[in-house]
């Protein structure tokens, strides 16, 4: 047995004990970290040969493991800009140097330019609403901005879709005349037809009213007389050019904006719709109209409607949903998305790199990034108002301490007893 060799061995006990205690006072410094992951430390044994009774000692290594997958309890706050993630997942954020990380820690707060930021620097990434509905990018980090929720002053949205279903009246009146037709513009439409109202909004978000007429203009029959198909006609105009001081709103100063033709089948079910976008000369804008709801069943004319778009408003409040859709409300109670915050996540969570501020990157233990939406594919849901704390347990940390404190003290007498023992070694020669 070398005498050296016990001492090099009580040496890598003491460090090990020594990393043992630097991963609890990590622990125990960030206990009340947002997001923070509790690391431990693991032991293995460093063996030397040996031949019959002579015993080499050989000593200790340690590995620092991480708890990156054990969620940490869920705390409410009063900013709806604070973010947890209940489950799988991880904020995407980007650090001053462009560089997009994953992290647990959704402490957010708008920054100066309103950008959502958490306390260690790290600007929120998602999918902004400019172009549409987004759509994620599962393998990478393309098309995300930052999540910016700086809304003042007033807001209008123009109408560029809109809404109409109901029922016609399959016993209405068939109008032959087409003089008679709303489409003609004349002061002499039928009782038959029937009349609604709908509003838009112009780019302006002043509300433009357009008035629809539905009237009946024709029946197919088979050989045997048998209903088998009815048309509708559709007329369009702007309110504000309809005849005033009379009876009517004919003749319009102007011609119809639209002009549709319904087509159902004998069971009283919409086959076709034609020509149904509203060409505004007024706006210039253009508005698609969905009829497709629509049925003809021997029942009173109803319908309800709806148009896209937005009056001017000014923001009321931001709000964050579970799948992490960040909304505004406008003073006149209408809402618009502009992000969708998505998460990320790896096959083996635990062994992500981790970087100062709360962060990690993926590597080669860890696997590839995937991306998705929360709720989706395994991952967690957001919760607006709350943070995710720390999943460290102070009382386990205070007797890792102790444990590391014995062990280290019993690791340094195996090397106070060598050194002895040398000492005894030396002085024989005396």
């Amino acid at each position: 047995m070398s005498i050296f060799g016990s001492m090099k061995t009580a040496v890598s006990g003491m460090s090990a004990q020594a990393n043992r205690l630097s991963t609890v006072s990590d622990n125990i410094a960030n206990a009340n970290t947002t997001g923070y992951k509790a690391v431990s430390t693991s032991f293995s044994s460093l063996v030397l040969p040996s031949s019959s009774g002579n015993y080499n000692s050989g000593g200790v290594q340690t590995s620092v493991r991480q708890a990156i997958s054990q969620q940490g309890d869920i705390s409410y706050t009063t900013s709806e800009y604070d973010l947890a993630i209940s489950g799988d997942g991880f904020f995407i954020v980007e650090g001053a140097d462009g560089t997009p990380v994953l992290t647990r820690a959704g402490d957010f707060s708008v920054d100066s330019d309103g950008n959502l930021v958490n306390s260690a620097g790290y600007t929120l990434m998602g999918y902004s609403y400019d172009s549409g509905v987004p759509a994620v990018v599962v393998n990478g980090f393309d098309g995300l901005v930052p999540v910016n929720v700086a809304q003042s002053g007033l807001s209008a949205i123009a109408s560029t879709s809109a809404y109409f279903s109901g029922n016609l009246n399959s016993e209405a009146t068939v109008v032959t005349d087409t003089t008679t037709l709303p489409s003609a513009n004349t002061s002499a439409v039928t009782d038959d037809t029937q009349k609604m109202s709908l509003v838009a909004y112009d780019s302006l978000g002043a509300t433009v009213q357009y008035d629809y007429y539905f009237t009946k203009t024709g029946v197919t029959t088979d050989a045997s007389g048998a209903v088998t198909g009815s048309t509708w006609e559709v007329a369009v105009y702007r309110n504000a050019d309809a005849a005033t001081g009379g009876t009517t709103s004919f003749p319009y100063s102007s011609s119809a904006v639209s002009v549709a033709t319904l087509s159902f089948d004998a069971n009283g079910q919409l086959t076709s719709a034609t020509d149904t976008d509203i060409v505004d000369p007024v706006t210039a804008k253009t508005i698609t109209m969905d009829y497709s709801d629509f049925t003809q069943l021997a029942s009173d004319f109803s319908a309800t409607g709806s148009a896209d778009g937005q009056a001017a408003s000014s923001v009321s409040a931001v709000s964050i949903d579970t799948d992490g859709v960040v909304s505004v409300s406008y003073a006149n109670g209408t809402t618009k998305a502009l992000y969708q915050i998505p998460l990320a996540n790896v096959a083996s969570p635990d062994n992500l790199t981790l970087l100062s501020g709360n962060v990690y990157t993926a590597n080669g233990q860890s696997g590839v990034t995937v991306t998705g939406f929360p709720q989706t594919n395994g991952l967690g849901s957001i919760q607006s108002g709350a943070l995710e704390s720390s999943n460290v347990d102070l009382a386990g940390e205070l007797t890792e301490m102790i444990e590391a404190q014995r062990s280290y003290t019993a690791n340094s007498k195996v090397f106070q007893t060598g050194s002895d023992i040398m000492d005894v070694l030396v002085n024989l020669k005396r």
